[in-house]
């Protein structure tokens, strides 16, 4: 299994005061909002160790995800997650959505001092969502399989994942028919034969075209 490293973010900050690195999740759900993560590395950090275990959110087991999610956190400088939700990615589509969830992020580690204009914005795929949702300024770079190689991009993954996890999961005491505890909104089985019994809830993206979502597990 490949393990992230810093070697790029290493190279980034001989040019860039800090890097800041995001990743998405909830992208393909059914239900639920969608959360992108934000992780600050400044040069100091660059030269730590990375947290045991830390992988891209999708292979750390769901088990594990919230201890590798709170060492990522204590490991990188500031996070945070934004989001956007289902209302809004019905309204505008689910682009431009991830692109107000990682601007609510940013705005975030702003009010926390981070300066994002000094940062390079690492972006976990291959679009930049962000700059056309109104963040002048950034210096944004999209990377495939940055949540793969990337510390940086791991540990926005995994934090976002722990989040909107246990957000799914207080939403399930609410609806509880639609089994969120534990498909955490994508297309499970399960999930659809509620959709069909109970039609869709507040929280599923109505715009959607649910029935040729592929099911996922």
């Amino acid at each position: 299994m490949i393990e992230p490293t810093l070697t790029l973010e290493r190279r980034l900050l001989k040019e860039h005061a800090i890097v800041i690195a995001c990743d998405e999740v909830g992208r393909g759900a059914l239900a639920g909002p969608v959360a992108v993560g934000a992780a600050v590395i400044d040069p100091a950090r660059s030269r730590k160790r990375v947290p045991q275990g830390l992988r891209d959110s999708k292979l750390v087991p769901e088990a594990r995800r919230p201890e590798v999610a709170a060492r990522a956190a204590a490991f990188v400088q500031h996070s945070a997650v934004g989001w956007a939700s289902s209302v809004e990615v019905d309204e505008i589509g689910i682009i431009r959505a991830l692109g107000l969830a990682a601007v609510r992020a940013i705005a975030d580690l702003r009010a926390h001092g981070v300066v994002p204009e000094e940062a390079l914005v690492i972006l976990d795929g291959n679009h930049d969502y962000i700059t056309p949702a109104g963040e002048s300024g950034l210096t944004v770079r999209p990377i495939i399989k940055a949540d793969r190689d990337c510390a940086s991009a791991a540990a926005a993954s995994v934090i976002a994942k722990v989040a909107r996890d246990t957000l799914m999961t207080g939403l399930h005491d609410d609806h509880p028919a639609y089994g969120w505890a534990r498909n955490k909104g994508y297309a499970s089985l399960d999930h659809r034969d509620a959709i069909s019994a109970h039609g869709m809830s507040v929280h599923h993206r109505h715009s959607w075209a649910i029935a040729a979502a592929p099911t996922l597990f």
